[in-house]
């Protein structure tokens, strides 16, 4: 059987022109108590994209 996935891909912005860790930990805490795994990052200037995905 194969597993199906959902996909997310949430944007974690900057506070002052930067990103801090607490924002990220913060972020991936909420989306693991539902169920999504981090698949990759990406950073950019003023934000960080997770990428997330669940089986479905």
């Amino acid at each position: 059987m194969t597993t199906r996935w959902h996909y997310k891909v949430v944007e974690v912005k900057a506070t002052w022109m930067t990103v801090k860790p607490k924002q990220i930990e913060e972020a991936l805490a909420m989306l693991g108590a539902q169920g999504w795994e981090l698949v990759s990052t990406s950073p950019y200037p003023t934000s960080v994209m997770l990428y997330l995905k669940k089986p479905g």
